[in-house]
């Protein structure tokens, strides 16, 4: 079985994939402090549980948090034996990375790039819901041209009420009516509906760009959500693309297997 884990800004997300089936899934908070033994102790623990720690044979991490990154990696070979495919742009990928800058695109969009190649016609672009609100955009020759990084929903939220003085906290829900009768209503009609207004307009700013019509797909922990208030629904919506893409990515560039003892 194969151990997956996308490290994010604000959540880890960890996959266990036996074949083509994501058979477990969990998410914990990014947390700096944490060291690698206690990242490494509460992986295995988390495996124990479920009875998978004497299965997991190798492991793929994406990571956009470099101080992470060599930690996890260290503690799952301390702690579970394995070895990892850390996915960067100079792995061996289905796709071709034509931005200005290789090195400067993040493992989680070289991930979604892949699965999208790997599951859905092209050109494509994904829509990822994390801490930004990310578009990566694959052309027909699968070759990963760009995209857009704009604040995500939280980042807003939080924004409004650490910048300015009257304007409260709030937790991301349904605004009520475009117009809001009040300061919360307010707040929520300009970030959600507004973020929806923006992802209208950029996705067909996209296709514009492109000369056709591209498969559109969501991912993330808004997804659903939004797809609610959106003018150009979503093809497709798959909270897993990332961790998809990264399967993919490790079977281009498959490690041997080492078995915990």
């Amino acid at each position: 079985m194969l151990f997956v884990i996308d490290i994010g800004n604000t959540n880890i997300t960890i996959g266990v994939i036996n074949n083509d089936q994501i058979i477990h899934v969990w998410r914990l908070s990014t947390n700096l402090s944490r060291t690698e033994d206690e990242y490494g102790i509460f992986i295995k623990n988390l495996l124990r549980e479920n009875g998978l720690d004497m299965q997991i044979s190798s492991a793929v991490i994406s990571s956009v948090v470099v101080q992470l990154t060599e930690k996890i990696e260290t503690a799952l070979k301390k702690y579970l034996n394995i070895n990892s495919i850390v996915i960067s742009h100079k792995l061996n990928l289905n796709i071709n990375i034509k931005t200005d800058n290789p090195s400067q695109v993040g493992a989680d969009r070289i991930a979604n790039a892949c699965a999208a190649v790997k599951l859905y016609k092209l050109p494509a672009i994904v829509v990822d819901f994390g801490t930004a609100t990310s578009f990566d955009i694959v052309n027909e020759r699968k070759e990963f041209i760009g995209g857009i990084i704009t604040a995500g929903m939280k980042i807003q939220a939080e924004a409004l009420s650490t910048r300015t003085s009257k304007l409260p906290k709030l937790n991301i829900e349904s605004p009520k009516h475009v117009i809001g009768g009040n300061t919360i209503d307010a707040m929520l009609s300009g970030i959600v509906i507004g973020h929806a207004a923006m992802i209208d307009g950029l996705i067909c700013a996209c296709e514009k760009e492109l000369k056709q019509e591209a498969v559109v797909i969501a991912t993330g922990g808004y997804s659903d959500f939004i797809s609610n208030y959106l003018n150009r629904k979503f093809d497709y919506i798959n909270p897993d693309l990332t961790l998809i893409g990264a399967k993919t990515i490790y079977e281009l560039n498959r490690l041997p297997h080492v078995f915990v003892n």
